[in-house]
C-alpha cells in the first residue's frame, strides 16, 4: 500500500493552494472583527472554494483530469440532491432550512454546500482507506461516513450560529446535539455513505493519494478546535469534534505508522 499513497515530492502543486486556503481561514475571524457580521458570508465561500481546490489538485495530480472531473460531475449534482431533498422533506437529516446567506442557491440551497461536501468527502476516503485497508466495501463506506460525520460535530453549531441555516424541528433526547436534532447526524453518515457508493460505482479509488488528503484533515481538525474553542465561543463543539475527528485521525496514523 505505501507506493499508492505517497506522492513524489517533486510533483505536489497543492501546496501553494493550501497555504492560501489556510490564510483564508486565518482571515475569517479577523475580517469578523473588523468589517462585522457580513464578512462572514463572503469569506466563509472563499474558504470552501479554496479548500475544494486544494482537494481536487491533490486529486488532479495522482488521478489525473478525466477522474477528478467524473468525481466532481457525481458529487456536486448527488450532493445538491441530497440536501434539496433534505431540506424539502426533512430527510434523512431533520427539519431545517437554508437562510439567504449564502446565495447563489438553486431550489433553496446554496451552491457552496455542494462544494463542502466535495472538499471533505476525500479526506474522509483516506481516513476510511488507512483504517479498514479497504478501498470498498460496507465497511470503507460506513467509515467514510462516519469520518465525515464526526467533522459535522464542529460544523452544524457553527454554521447554525452564523445563521446560514436553521432547524425547525425541536431536538429531543437530551436537546439534542446542542440544539442540533440526532437525527442529523444518522443524515451524515448515510448521505456520506451514499455518495461514496456512487462514487465507486463509476470508478475505483485504489491508489488515493491517502497522505495529502489525511493532512487537509487534520489542518481542518486543528483549526476546527481552536477557532470554535477560542474564537466562536462554542467550547462544548469544539471538545466533541475534537475527540470524533481526532480519534479516527489516531486510527489512521497507527496504520500509516505500520507502512
Amino acid at each position: 500500500m505505501t507506493n499508492l499513497i505517497r506522492l513524489p515530492k517533486t510533483q505536489q502543486p497543492y501546496h501553494l493552494l493550501l497555504l492560501f486556503w489556510l490564510l483564508s481561514m486565518i482571515s475569517i475571524p479577523i475580517l469578523r472583527w473588523t468589517v462585522g457580521d457580513n464578512a462572514l458570508r463572503w469569506s466563509s465561500s472563499v474558504s470552501v472554494v479554496l479548500q475544494a481546490a486544494t482537494v481536487l489538485t491533490i486529486l488532479w495530480q495522482h488521478w489525473g483530469a478525466r477522474r477528478v472531473l467524473l468525481v466532481s460531475g457525481i458529487l456536486i449534482p448527488a450532493s445538491w440532491l441530497v440536501e434539496w431533498i433534505g431540506s424539502s422533506t426533512g430527510y434523512p437529516f431533520g427539519d431545517y432550512y437554508y437562510t439567504d446567506q449564502l446565495v447563489p442557491q438553486i431550489g433553496h440551497v446554496p451552491l457552496l454546500i455542494s462544494l463542502a461536501w466535495l472538499m471533505m468527502l476525500p479526506p474522509a476516503w483516506a481516513i476510511a482507506c488507512l483504517i479498514t485497508e479497504k478501498y470498498s466495501g460496507w465497511l470503507f463506506l460506513f467509515v467514510s461516513g462516519l469520518a465525515l460525520t464526526a467533522w459535522d460535530l464542529f460544523l452544524d453549531p457553527q454554521m447554525v450560529g452564523w445563521g446560514f441555516w436553521v432547524w425547525v424541528e425541536q431536538p429531543m433526547l437530551f436537546g439534542g446535539y446542542f440544539g442540533i436534532p440526532w437525527l442529523n447526524f444518522f443524515g451524515w453518515i448515510v448521505s456520506g455513505m451514499f455518495l461514496t457508493w456512487l462514487v465507486t460505482l463509476a470508478i475505483s479509488l485504489d491508489a488515493l493519494p491517502v497522505e495529502p488528503l489525511l493532512l487537509v484533515y487534520i489542518i481542518t481538525w486543528l483549526l476546527e478546535t481552536g477557532g470554535l474553542a477560542v474564537l466562536w465561543g462554542l467550547p462544548g463543539p469544539a471538545i466533541c469534534g475534537f475527540i470524533g475527528m481526532g480519534t479516527l485521525i489516531v486510527l489512521a496514523y497507527r496504520r500509516l505508522a505500520r507502512e
